[in-house]
């Protein structure tokens, strides 16, 4: 009789210890996660599959476990009210894209809720914003992935000119997003003696026909755009083309819908890395920990069918280092 008492009470610290140990699993809860995501590209571009990839490589299953509340938008001002609105419902993270004034609108509502935001694949510097402590302990309700712009749009410059060294003149398109990037192309260009015409773009969505056919006469032999959440690849390709301009994009869309060349960070990984974030979060970990990432892989694509187009015959040194080569 005296084994009967010892029996249970062994059966109950051995249920609660698996209680214990399942608090601590890394296996995802079977409570259902909310997930609010802006974004300036829509859900099935590959960058976004890959986050949602990753999120089921970790466990999260939507509609089981997992719910996602997608916006993709190109007016800002509705992004910036679908901040608001994931912040009232109360979300679980908030995942934002690229845009400096969606990552704004969401520190403000915020600020008071601690909502846990992951920015992913912004190209501005979280830092120098002071929109975090320091890169290694954010020391907010945010954190994420970010890459400088400045630094890469220069170095599409230099392999612009590396591959069409004739270049007199190149037609610079940018917008609002775009001003620290203007600014870096322009001092590259002038260091390379590359005279440089930048012509602002307004009122999305651009019309980039006009842009380039500009009444001012402000054209060029070779273009570049800077990055943002609000251009059409497909459509300022195409008007690349027509006015038989080589150019080089940040990502690879530009090069698929028929621009020269592209060099930018790996969006697919970046994403990745901002689904582990989002996993650590809804197993308790606090973004104020989480260090801001930086990507480590960048990928040159060509376009050969372009270049043959064009008359560009593309230096080996080039496709040697390109990481995809359209024919």
């Amino acid at each position: 009789m005296t084994a009967r008492p010892f029996f249970v009470a062994a059966l109950l610290v051995g249920l609660i210890g698996a209680a214990i140990s399942a608090s601590y699993s890394d296996e995802p809860s079977t409570r259902i996660s909310h997930i609010g995501i802006i974004a300036g590209t829509p859900r099935l571009v590959p960058e976004h599959v890959a986050f949602e990839d990753r999120l089921r490589e970790l466990g999260y299953v939507e509609g089981r476990n997992l719910a996602i509340d997608f916006v993709h938008d190109n007016d800002l001002d509705r992004l910036v009210a679908a901040v608001g609105e994931f912040v009232r419902r109360n979300v679980d993270v908030l995942v934002i894209g690229g845009q400096d004034a969606v990552l704004k609108a969401a520190i403000a509502a915020t600020a008071t809720r601690s909502t846990p935001v992951v920015f992913r694949a912004v190209d501005f510097d979280p830092l120098a914003e002071s929109y975090i402590a320091s890169l290694a302990h954010p020391g907010s309700n945010l954190t994420g992935v970010a890459f400088q712009q400045p630094e890469l749009i220069a170095k599409r410059l230099d392999l612009l000119t590396q591959t069409v060294p004739h270049i007199t003149r190149i037609v610079l398109l940018y917008d609002a997003e775009g001003e620290s990037q203007r600014n870096a192309v322009t001092q590259a260009a002038s260091a390379l003696g590359v005279p440089l015409e930048a012509i602002e773009l307004h009122d999305p969505p651009y019309d980039y026909e006009r842009a380039l056919a500009g009444t001012d006469g402000a054209r060029g032999d070779a273009l570049m755009a800077t990055t943002s959440a609000f251009h059409r690849p497909a459509a300022a390709a195409e008007a690349a083309l027509r006015h038989r301009l080589p150019g080089i994009g940040a990502r690879p869309a530009w090069v698929e819908a028929g621009l020269l060349m592209s060099y930018g960070p790996s969006l697919p990984d970046m994403f990745r890395i901002s689904a582990d974030y989002v996993d650590k979060i809804l197993k308790g970990a606090k973004p104020a920990d989480l260090p801001v990432q930086q990507p480590t892989r960048f990928e040159l694509l060509v376009n050969l069918k372009t270049a043959k187009a064009l008359g560009i015959t593309v230096p080996p040194s080039i496709l040697a280092r390109a990481d995809e080569v359209i024919e």
